[in-house]
Order: C-alpha cells, then sequence, then structure tokens
C-alpha cells in the first residue's frame, strides 16, 4: 500500500509546485493547494505537515528538475563552451513560452522566491543559497573552460562571468514575466553572449 501513496505525494507534489510557481508563497491559500492537488486538507496537512513543508518539498522538486537539464547541458564537454551557454539560453527562452497566461510568464521558482521570501525566510534563503552555488559552479567550470580554449575571450575571471550570466537569466526571466516577446528574450540573450565573445 506504500506505493500508491508515493505516487500520489509526487503527483500532489507537481501540482503544489504549480500552483506556488504560479502564485507565489502568500498568495497561494491552503484551499488552493486542495484545489490543485485534489487532496483534501487533512490530507495535505497528514502528508506534508504543513503549507510550508509543502513548500519546501515543492521548490526542492522545481530546483532539482530545473538543475538536472541545465547542468546537462552545462556539463556537455563534448561542445564548445560558448554552445552550451548559447544552448541554456535558449532553454531559458523556451521554458518562459511553456508556461504562460494571459501573455505573461509565470517566470521562475526561484527567482521568484528569491525576490518574495529571501529577505524573510531563513531556511529559503538557505535553500537558495545552496541551489545559487550549484548554478554558478557549473556556469564558472563552463567559462573556464571556454576562456582555456579560446571561445571565451572576455578577460574578466570565470566567477565574476557566471554571476553575470546567472543575473541575465534571472532578467530575463522576470522580462519575459512582464510581458517581453521572444524576440525581446533573444536579443538579451545575444547581448550576453556578445560580452563573452567581445563580437
Amino acid at each position: 500500500m506504500a506505493r500508491p501513496r508515493s505516487f500520489d505525494e509526487e503527483r500532489a507534489l507537481d501540482a503544489a509546485m504549480h500552483a506556488f510557481w504560479a502564485n507565489g508563497y502568500e498568495a497561494t491559500s491552503t484551499q488552493d493547494l486542495c484545489e490543485a492537488t485534489g487532496l483534501g486538507r487533512s490530507s495535505i496537512y497528514n502528508t506534508f505537515t504543513s503549507k510550508h513543508d509543502l513548500f519546501r518539498r515543492a521548490l526542492t522538486r522545481y530546483m532539482d528538475g530545473m538543475n538536472a537539464g541545465q547542468l546537462q547541458i552545462l556539463e556537455d564537454a563534448g561542445r564548445p563552451a560558448t554552445e552550451r551557454l548559447r544552448a541554456l539560453l535558449d532553454r531559458v527562452i523556451e521554458g518562459e513560452f511553456q508556461q504562460r497566461r494571459d501573455g505573461h510568464s509565470i517566470g521562475c521558482l526561484t527567482v521568484n522566491t528569491t525576490v518574495e521570501l529571501a529577505g524573510r525566510d531563513p531556511e529559503a534563503a538557505a535553500m537558495l543559497e545552496r541551489d545559487l552555488a550549484v548554478r554558478l559552479t557549473a556556469l564558472a567550470a563552463t567559462i573556464r573552460a571556454g576562456q582555456q580554449d579560446g571561445d571565451i575571450t572576455s578577460g574578466r575571471d570565470a566567477d565574476t562571468l557566471a554571476r553575470y550570466i546567472n543575473a541575465v537569466i534571472g532578467g530575463m526571466r522576470v522580462s519575459a514575466q512582464g510581458g517581453a516577446d521572444r524576440a525581446a528574450l533573444q536579443a538579451i540573450a545575444d547581448t550576453a553572449m556578445d560580452a563573452l565573445t567581445g563580437i
């Protein structure tokens, strides 16, 4: 009997993740979570103990999934670093147009949570810090490889450039939330690549 509950938890986590992603932590009520997951209030609290616990687990699920896809691109050593970074930016753009409502992207749950909770929720802040470290490490390693190969010509150090690309991605996501179209996001990505290659 443990397997069906495990499956239900996975489905419930996905549904809760999308509810938090679309609406934010504070604006997502317990009733919203009941409607999203199809679970009753008592089932949610019996399984997840609290709204915050459900959010923590949903955010972890989002981070794990997002990082898996991004790391697969960045760690593909068979491709030049610039191709990997371009593929990452293209993936971000594509993702912004898969999750839209009323002409606006719902953005990135990690970015949204940083804006909403990082300054006042120590547990969320620690999760975000760990997640950022994973992404910056992968970006810096890719950039460093590109500098060694000569296809990234910026003289700035790899760690600084990693923070720059991460900030560009965050800015692209917020721009998409504001209604920026694909061409606008592509122009931002192109400009970031120009900054790395000196073109």
